[in-house]
């Protein structure tokens, strides 16, 4: 029995029927391209995250927390670990006055759609963005000229890593998260399960409307189909969307991934596709980029299995 067979089946152990093995957890992403994790566990509630984070200390198996896959490429390769995702009971959202609590399993769309409903104003961006607070968190998401900086409070958060006694949930302000451009310091064993927002009283007539327009936009201007959002952050004073389609990569294609003919900053995967060419094709076109325009892009897709090879702009 090798060692990755073994830390498996001492994973599974402790996880019990909560852990299911070889799933395909590419299929959960919003690439819908990519290969399997060894196993995949559907958190119910905090203690299975307790759960997990025993069964991480007694096998040794990296995690990967997958949210709503929607900023996730997995190599088709696969992950040998150990993945995770939300049930509904940590999906859930709460209006409390101007404070909205989410759980971090709910989708960005919903939390905005409710914060409006509810006479609620500083969401609404979030409507456009297809992921989940807790993802949301972690990479800081933003749009149309806020993010969640502007009125994140508190998350809750189980480290994985803690040990096999030491993952006590616990409450961190947001103040103390390091939150920037489209990054925080929320590490990758750290599992977001809840969010505290402070909103601001609006009127829910022009905030709804201020949704509708997000969307049409949206729909107007970015493609729909198998993609993971934006594919690089901005540099500064410009756009990497920008820049891509100044070099001439429009609908430039690599195997089952293509640049999208309507928003240059996007790749979108056909169906049945490879994880592997998506991730050539976005280091071909920051290659490309640097080479016409002297600017290097940083993939603001979060990569498993795949190692980035052109380093962090200076």
């Amino acid at each position: 029995m090798n060692e990755t067979v073994a830390a498996v089946a001492r994973a599974t152990a402790v996880l019990g029927d909560r852990a299911r093995p070889e799933v395909d957890v590419g299929a959960l992403t919003t690439y819908r391209v990519g290969g399997r994790a060894a196993l995949l566990v559907e958190a119910a509630d905090e203690s299975d995250l307790v759960l997990v984070a025993r069964a991480v200390a007694v096998s040794g198996l990296p995690t990967l927390v997958v949210g709503k896959g929607s900023n996730l490429l997995v190599a088709d390769a696969g992950f040998p670990g150990i993945a995770v995702v939300l049930g509904p009971d940590l999906a859930t959202v709460e209006v409390e006055g101007t404070v909205v609590r989410a759980g971090a399993g709910a989708s960005l769309p919903v939390v905005a759609r409710r914060s409006a409903a509810a006479g609620l104003t500083g969401f609404e961006w979030a409507v456009g963005v297809p992921g989940s607070i807790g993802g949301a968190v972690r990479m800081n998401a933003g749009g149309h000229g806020s993010d969640m900086a502007a009125t994140l409070q508190s998350i809750r958060v189980v480290e994985l890593a803690a040990g096999e006694d030491g993952a006590v949930p616990a409450t961190l302000p947001a103040d103390g998260l390091a939150l920037g451009y489209r990054q925080s310091n929320v590490t990758p064993s750290q599992v977001v399960v809840g969010a505290e927002l402070a909103l601001a009283p609006g009127d829910r007539a022009t905030a709804e409307a201020e949704i509708s327009a997000i969307v049409r936009w949206r729909r107007e201007n970015q493609p729909g189909g198998p993609n993971a959002g934006s594919v690089f952050t901005n540099p500064p004073d410009d756009s990497a969307g920008r820049l891509v389609d100044a070099a001439g990569l429009k609908g430039h294609r690599r195997g089952s991934a293509a640049v999208s003919d309507k928003h240059a900053n996007f790749i979108q995967a056909d169906a049945g596709g490879s994880a592997d060419d998506v991730f050539a094709l976005m280091v071909e076109v920051a290659q490309r980029v640097e080479e016409v325009h002297g600017v290097r892009l940083h993939p603001e897709t979060r990569m498993i299995g795949l190692d980035w090879p052109l380093g962090r702009p200076a």
